[in-house]
């Protein structure tokens, strides 16, 4: 690590993060290099390697950062509501999750790979924000619903975050997907990501949807 300010790492970070992000808006993950994201910076991609070792790292600290957007939304809905019905919640987790696009399609991709290619320190800093998401949501639970057994609380958290992962694949159909299931037989129905995240918040909550 270059000597420096922590003000300054971190606004080096920063920026590597933000040129990853903005690249991921028109290329996948697998088109994107090291070199391309050196590229959209202010400096080297020897530079790069002082703050991330692969592209692995710079998509985990993204992720990390969309998790706890996602927090800082979730944390605003208890603010902002002292009380809400199980439809209610669904409805603004929903939309928590209807904004957080980004969190969903980098939730889509591999996370064995993602996750194996990081330094301990680095998969460190993204489970604490992980869990802390994990902690919010189960606080959610516990301000507006608890009358809930706490098994109940469990198997909301523990079905609604491995659901996360299946949800960008399923509301963003790329025209060759949809032409194929249409070769194939196959009815798509599209759902929004309000649409499905709300079903499956209201479901797990017992209410019918």
């Amino acid at each position: 690590m270059p000597k420096g300010s922590p003000e300054l790492t971190e606004a080096r970070r920063e920026e590597i993060v933000n040129a990853c992000e903005t690249l991921y808006q028109t290329k996948s993950f697998k088109e994107i290099t090291l070199k391309d994201i050196a590229n959209a910076t202010s400096f080297t991609r020897t530079s790069i390697y002082n703050y991330f070792q692969t592209k692995e790292e710079i998509f985990l600290a993204l992720l990390k950062r969309e998790y706890e957007l996602w927090i800082a939304d979730l944390n605003q809905i208890m603010a902002e509501n002292e009380t809400l019905t199980k439809d209610g919640f669904a409805d603004r987790l929903a939309r928590s999750l209807e904004k957080r696009a980004q969190l969903l399609k980098i939730l889509s991709m591999n996370h064995y790979d993602l996750e194996s290619s990081s330094r301990p320190e680095r998969l460190v800093e993204f489970k604490v924000a992980y869990g802390n998401s994990l902690k919010t949501v189960m606080h959610c639970l516990e301000k507006y619903f608890p009358e809930l057994p706490i098994a109940e609380k469990q198997r909301f958290l523990y079905t609604f975050f491995p659901f996360l992962f299946g949800i960008y694949p399923y509301t963003f159909v790329t025209e060759k997907q949809r032409t194929a299931m249409e070769e194939a037989g196959v009815n798509y129905v599209f759902l929004s990501i309000y649409e499905i995240t709300y079903n499956c918040a209201r479901m797990l909550l017992g209410e019918s949807v």
